[in-house]
């Protein structure tokens, strides 16, 4: 297992961030540094910019203003090769977003033969081995139409580790699936937190942002409310709009 490294510069550090859709603000000067091996959670009500944030962070939704800096490039500002940052970046939807075309293994190996230009039997090999490590490897010639939710979603997630990534974005992963399966999911997850994955999660899922996270970030009408160190933000938080949000688990 890796351990948490101590390192003193962020793997990846936003500034001053800014995002609008039309006349709506939706990001107003967003500061935010995730270092590396570090777990980020970010909690809030709907609405508050939390996916909006994750998006800009790999350039899915570009920024008004403000910088993203991740291994010295400031993303924001620089012609950024996408196909280049997305190898380095992976993300999880809360839609999975596979190809119902192709098999699992086939899902997995598409990008890293076609960006990273890994052979197929590599790609296959790097594969295989991630969808062990979910519990999938089974299925790797199954259709995805065929497949729970909770397995898509873990296939999703070993589709991401295939590229290598430095940094796991994750948004809402478990919104999608019934109850009783999401289980399987924060699983895989603290699995990845455990071996030292750098990893920045939108959830509602509080218990797994109390336990697995290194910082919980409140946001709240598009800014950063109050972070800090789960222990604090769920025993003591400072404001009261945070307390307000975490009422109906601070008693637990």
């Amino acid at each position: 297992m890796m351990t948490k490294t101590t390192a003193t510069e962020p793997l990846i550090t936003v500034k001053g961030l800014r995002k609008s859709f039309d006349d709506h603000l939706v990001l107003k000067d967003i500061d935010l540094s995730v270092y590396p091996g570090e777990v980020v959670t970010i909690i809030g009500a709907s609405g508050s910019g939390k996916s909006t944030l994750l998006r800009c962070m790999n350039l899915l939704e570009t920024p008004d203003s403000g910088e993203i800096w991740f291994h010295g490039s400031n993303l924001a500002a620089e012609r950024v090769d996408l196909n280049r940052l997305r190898e380095s970046i992976g993300m999880v939807f809360q839609g999975f977003n596979l190809f119902n075309n192709m098999d699992v293994l086939d899902n997995c190996t598409l990008a890293p033969v076609t960006l990273k230009k890994m052979s197929k039997a590599e790609a296959e090999e790097e594969a295989m081995r991630n969808l062990d490590a979910v519990g999938l490897s089974r299925f790797a010639h199954a259709s995805p139409a065929s497949l729970s939710g909770g397995q898509k979603q873990r296939v999703a997630i070993a589709r991401a580790l295939c590229m290598k990534p430095d940094l796991m974005l994750f948004d809402e992963p478990t919104s999608a699936l019934d109850p009783e399966i999401v289980g399987e999911v924060l699983n895989v997850m603290r699995g990845l937190a455990e071996e030292g994955m750098t990893m920045v999660v939108v959830t509602h899922e509080m218990a797994f942002a109390k336990g697995v996270s290194d910082k919980v970030v409140f946001m709240d009408q598009g800014v950063i409310a109050e972070s800090g160190a789960p222990a604090d933000m769920f025993s003591n938080p400072k404001l009261p709009r945070t307390r307000e949000f975490l009422s109906r688990y601070l008693d637990d």
